[in-house]
């Protein structure tokens, strides 16, 4: 998962080195009050000397490994700054230009989105620029710690807590997925099925993908999985008229959720298009779900704005994360159209469905 962009990151890291030059620094110890010193004995207070750069260099012997000093980062990222009377090191900032163009070039390697990849920048900039930091750390692990700065700060505009959402939500909370034809949309469907159930949930499906051959039986066989209540029309029939009597099926059984699958369109499909309005404006769902294959990078991004123009989707699931190995999509699409990323999809069983969220992703690519 995400193995392309880790790599190149972690070989962005080792190589900052031979890029960026520090500074060695230490700071001199203040000079005595006035009243505190005899005014004959001011002249005889000599300057204290900077050692030399070789008084920095620790024994290997006891020092932590690397894992252990970025994890201990993660839970107190603030001690990486040089308190005052510290030694350590301050970044060159002449060489911090290439390091971040070949940042950039990274990112756009792994498909994320030109905004989100200039954010990143700018946020690895405004994190090393004119920093002290203390001796403790190596240059790549403070470029690294910057970096990841800059990642969580992206991932954590847009969070979505799917649990907490549907605990609070009137009876039946009615949800609404789209997306186009392939990106595992009626399996994701299936796996929300599977989580709600395990939550001591009822569960309604409404087969309203009319228009595809088979999305009726694949439905089915779920729900038969699943042992769960299916609402199904024959083929061709209203996709609007299927999604009303779920729901009032669901009234009327006093069931908590209702699980709508839509037919799979692509973007420029206007006549699909509007029949998926309307069944938006016939279900008036609680919740709408865009679902989009991380593969397809930024292609999935475009995809998911035209939806959210079309009927405004509320949150987004991504599938085959699994076998994504840049991780532009998982980067990009919740910041670039201000939507959260509520699920990832990251196998083909029922259980293989994570909650997202941005210690999720930095996890990954990271650790």
């Amino acid at each position: 998962m995400f193995d392309s962009l880790k790599g190149k990151l972690k070989g962005l890291f080792k190589k900052t080195p031979e890029k960026l030059e520090e500074t060695v620094y230490e700071d001199a110890p203040a000079l005595p009050e006035k009243e505190d010193v005899p005014d004959n004995a001011r002249s005889t207070i000599e300057p204290v000397q900077a050692p030399e750069a070789d008084v920095l260099v620790k024994d290997d012997s006891s020092k932590p490994s690397r894992r252990d000093r970025v994890k201990a980062e993660k839970e107190q990222r603030k001690t990486a700054t040089a308190p005052v009377g510290d030694s350590g090191k301050k970044i060159r900032d002449r060489e911090l230009d290439s390091v971040l163009e070949e940042l950039e070039v990274i990112l756009f390697e792994a498909d994320v989105a030109f905004s989100v990849a200039e954010e990143i920048k700018e946020g690895v900039r405004n994190n090393l620029t004119g920093k002290k930091y203390s001796r403790r750390y190596s240059l790549d692990e403070i470029v690294e710690m910057a970096v990841r700065d800059a990642v969580h700060d992206v991932l954590k505009v847009n969070e979505f807590d799917f649990d907490a959402w549907i605990h609070d939500r009137p009876k039946p909370a009615v949800i609404m997925f789209v997306g186009i034809n392939g990106t595992g949309k009626t399996t994701a469907i299936a796996k929300i099925a599977n989580r709600l159930q395990k939550n001591e949930m009822t569960v309604v499906l409404a087969a309203c993908d009319t228009f595809r051959a088979g999305a009726i039986e694949q439905l089915t066989i779920h729900a038969d999985r699943l042992n769960t209540k299916i609402v199904k029309h024959a083929q061709d029939a209203d996709p609007a008229a299927v999604a009303y009597d779920a729901i009032e099926h669901a009234r009327s059984k006093r069931r908590d959720v209702v699980l709508i699958d839509t037919a799979g369109r692509m973007q420029t499909n206007s006549n699909l298009i509007e029949e998926m309005k309307k069944v938006a404006r016939i279900a008036k769902p609680d919740l709408k779900v865009f679902v989009g294959d991380s593969l397809a990078g930024n292609d999935a991004i475009e995809q998911a704005k035209v939806f959210d123009a079309a009927i405004g989707i509320d949150a987004i699931i991504l599938t085959k994360i699994d076998t994504d190995a840049k991780g532009g999509a998982a980067l990009s699409i919740a910041h670039t159209i201000g939507k959260p990323i509520a699920f990832v999809c990251d196998g083909q069983g029922y259980d293989d469905i994570q909650k997202f969220s941005a210690d999720w992703m930095l996890k990954r690519l990271f650790d």
